[in-house]
């Protein structure tokens, strides 16, 4: 059996960076397994007007290769849409735009192999073997785990009956939505204002009522502002991994608005939209902040779901013919890692422990992660301006040298006790 030296098991776009940086490496063997017949980025929130939150320069190569054939601007010139964009001036793709640029590239990769979605891994004394759905079998010394995020569901919501949906299956399900007689959408972030946004515009046509409730005390925006973007560097991850478990912890309660949060044209154009509606007569439409989630019910034609005001204490309860959880996404363990789970470093919460090159193998150098580190990283973890970087670091860990220079530096500001100004004796 061919015995690769890296297997990449998911393409979301980290692998997909990964594997196209990797392309071009003639002393690397690598293989990418991906279950679906085509690559796909988030289709159920695919909106025509939905941008990216972070520019173009955030592709799949560019931070690490700017000279790529795999940069976004390649795939817009080959697409004749390079003249386009430049007129457009904004830096930041649309979202089903940037879904069909990395469909160009996996498509134009030898190393992906598709409809091979990983059931088995396990290690053989000497290296790792593969098994896919389809009975193939492949062999590797290296696995790149790049399994994805999986749809939250609030612990109300586990199990409840009733077409409940996930903002993940939110334009195939759109249309039976605006059946209904009334929506509520709960949730804090991007996706739950996005699809506030979008059911808010059709509201008249379809004549329901519409509500969003949403845990945190305001509708706030992601903060973006240029010094805090330099928490999305090296140096930040450095000093995250640094500090004590608890300490990040609560560190990335702390830090929602940085990664959490809604754009501030999102907030504003919806604000805007409301003030239109209301000048023209008014909607049935009504926003609550501050309300958790404690209980939900289906009665087989309509749910129930008790709330609790986080501020005054008080009660609530609504009815609501549909519901769209936009409760977002967190990793997952694959259970194909079962029979390899003694060759991985786990943390007490069960959780893969990456160390600075997110190898989270045992014997070092064997078994790697993206996006799913954000316990040890902190909130760059999931953002695709670090995907080029964090690519570029595991391949020079597995080759041992860099083949795209590693930033160490970026930032003006630093980030912890800088080694010049350190007290090495108590200050009397």
């Amino acid at each position: 059996m061919r015995t690769y030296d890296l297997i990449g098991i998911g393409l979301g776009p980290f692998n997909l960076g990964l594997a196209c940086l990797a392309e071009p490496l003639e002393d690397l063997d690598a293989l990418f397994l991906e279950a679906r017949d085509q690559f796909g980025w988030h289709p159920g929130m695919l909106l025509p007007e939905a941008t990216l939150q972070v520019p173009f320069l955030a592709d799949l190569v560019t931070m690490a290769d700017p000279t790529s054939p795999y940069s976004f601007l390649a795939y817009l010139k080959q697409t004749g849409r390079l003249y386009p964009f430049y007129i457009r001036e904004s830096f930041y793709p649309l979202r089903a735009e940037y879904d069909q640029y990395c469909r160009w590239a996996s498509e134009r990769l030898r190393s992906v192999r598709f409809g091979q979605g990983v059931q088995t891994v396990e290690h053989d004394g000497q290296a790792y073997v593969v098994g896919t759905a389809t009975g193939e079998r492949y062999r590797t010394r290296r696995l790149v785990l790049g399994t994805g995020t999986q749809p939250c569901v609030p612990e109300p919501c586990i199990g409840l009956d009733g077409p409940v949906l996930h903002s993940a299956d939110y334009l195939r399900r759109k249309q039976d939505l605006q059946r209904t007689g009334s929506i509520t959408v709960v949730g804090s972030g991007q996706s739950a204002a996005e699809i506030y946004a979008d059911l808010l515009a059709d509201i008249e046509d379809h004549d329901y009522v519409l509500r969003w409730v949403t845990r945190s005390p305001r509708f706030f925006p992601m903060e973006y502002t240029k010094l805090t973007l330099e928490l999305t560097s090296p140096e930040y991850s450095r000093h995250f991994r640094s500090l004590p478990a608890d300490r990040r912890r609560s560190l990335l309660r702390e830090q929602r608005s940085l990664y959490k949060g809604i754009s501030a044209s999102t907030v504003d154009a919806i604000f805007d939209t409301l003030y239109a509606k209301q000048v023209a007569g008014g909607v049935p439409t009504t926003l609550l902040t501050g309300m958790e989630v404690t209980a939900a019910g289906w009665d087989g034609s309509r749910y129930t779901l008790d709330l609790h005001h986080l501020e005054s204490h008080e009660d609530a309860c609504l009815t609501t013919e549909s519901l769209v959880l936009a409760t977002g996404y967190a990793p997952t363990v694959p259970t194909f890692l079962d029979p390899v789970r003694d060759r991985i470093r786990w943390d007490e919460h069960g959780r893969f422990l990456a160390s600075d090159t997110y190898d989270v193998s045992l014997a070092g150098g064997e078994v790697f992660v993206q996006n799913a580190e954000e316990h040890t990283h902190g909130f760059v973890a999931p953002d695709l301006g670090m995907g080029a970087y964090r690519s570029s670091v595991i391949l020079a860990s597995i080759l041992g040298r860099e083949v795209y220079p590693i930033e160490r530096r970026i930032a003006f500001q630093e980030f912890g006790v800088p080694e010049r100004l350190r007290v090495t004796e108590p200050v009397r």
